[in-house]
């Protein structure tokens, strides 16, 4: 006899909302699903996120399916935009960053963080990013813009094979 797992509370399942733009990722895991504050009594949820960026077209559609989620649960649903503190690719999860890696985009290195009151720092160092196919670091930028703004398009000099990688912000 199995027993049933029990159905994803309304936080779970608006957690689990796909990014728009890249699919494998949860909202969760990417890191920009702030909070989500449910109110049993009223039937009212408040979502709060932080854009990738401030003009990520994504946006508007992500909200739109938390509504969408909380109507389907029988919830309203107030979604809110902050946009302080910035969002920062230090946010994602092990579990995006692995995701991302599956479907064949590089995950982002660790962000690097202000200096604050101080000269802006100088690194001479090569920007290197392991090609998700293959694993060789032996790879090169092809257009700082790739599919979205979030990422650069790259090709790996040994296998040939052109990827995504998601910036470090």
């Amino acid at each position: 006899m199995s027993v049933a797992a029990p159905a994803p509370t309304l936080a779970e399942r608006i957690a689990a909302i796909p990014d728009p733009e890249v699919p494998v990722i949860s909202i969760a895991d990417l890191g920009i699903l702030r909070s989500v504050e449910v109110d049993e009594g009223a039937r009212a949820v408040v979502v709060t996120i932080t854009p990738t960026y401030s003009g990520c077209p994504a946006i508007e559609a992500i909200s739109d399916r938390i509504r969408f989620e909380a109507h389907a649960q029988g919830y309203a649903a107030d979604v809110r935009t902050v946009l302080s503190p910035a969002w920062t690719t230090d946010w994602m999860t092990d579990e995006g960053r692995a995701a991302l890696e599956r479907f064949g985009i590089a995950p982002p290195g660790p962000a690097t963080a202000p200096r604050a009151g101080g000269p802006v720092p100088v690194t001479l160092s090569r920007h290197v990013v392991a090609c998700p196919r293959c694993g060789s670091t032996d790879t090169t930028e092809i257009a700082h813009f790739g599919s979205t703004a979030c990422k650069a398009l790259r090709r790996c000099e040994v296998c040939r094979e052109p990827f995504d990688e998601f910036k470090a912000l």
